[in-house]
């Protein structure tokens, strides 16, 4: 018989096949003009992409990362990022794919976001997580996955994670896409430089200048 984790990992394997190879001619990305292409993340110059690295400065360790460990710190969520995307791991430049660790402690939530250049498809490593998904005609969709479920998130549609289970829980993202961005509802709103002005939130929400005030104080708090 199969281990859990034997179980996981071929799941996982699975779910990027089925996420990357039935449409190449839809990725996010263009395609590779090369086998390989390290991303250079100290060059002056980046534009769709990294430059690569000197091909003759290329190791075997550039093509992989660990997202073994645990975290030992958490953000004011509850939630610690690995990243997997051109940032964290080069190897992914011109590829058309990127990965995530996302690991939630108890209560921790992953806020309401998008990612305006990819679709996310993930899995379920450990604990209980809430998945939810708000469609563009205002439908609401969730679920409380365990280990080896697996969800799939469109692209740019608004979306949460949070931890409803009793201890941490942990899932990995997959996007059709070196570098998904993200778009978190939150700090669109209330983080910009310059502010948008409260005559545009409060009648937007309906609400008093001394709420959207709050709202300020406590974000900019944290």
């Amino acid at each position: 018989m199969y281990s859990s984790s034997a179980s996981l990992f071929e799941l996982l394997c699975g779910l990027i096949v089925l996420l990357l190879l039935p449409f190449p001619s839809h990725a996010s990305d263009p395609d590779p003009l090369q086998d390989v292409c390290i991303a250079d993340l100290n060059a002056p110059i980046s534009i769709n992409g990294f430059p690569c690295k000197p091909a003759s400065e290329v190791t075997s360790d550039d093509f992989f990362t660990d997202f073994s460990k645990n975290p030992t710190t958490f953000d004011v969520f509850k939630r610690a990022v690995t990243l997997g995307d051109v940032s964290g791991f080069p190897a992914v430049n011109t590829q058309g794919v990127s990965l995530f660790r996302i690991d939630l402690d108890v209560g921790g939530i992953n806020p309401p976001h998008t990612h305006p250049r990819g679709t996310e498809a993930g899995i379920v490593t450990r604990g209980k997580v809430l998945v939810g998904l708000v469609t563009t005609n205002n439908t609401f969709f969730s679920k409380v996955l365990t280990p080896g479920m697996v969800f799939l998130i469109p692209r740019a549609l608004i979306h949460f994670q949070l931890n409803v289970g009793k201890g941490p829980a942990t899932f990995i993202p997959i996007f059709n896409t070196q570098n998904p961005g993200v778009s978190d509802s939150l700090t669109t709103l209330f983080d910009t430089t310059p502010p948008i002005p409260n005559e545009v939130l409060t009648k937007s929400f309906r609400v008093s200048d001394d709420v959207i005030n709050a709202i300020r104080k406590a974000r900019a708090s944290n």
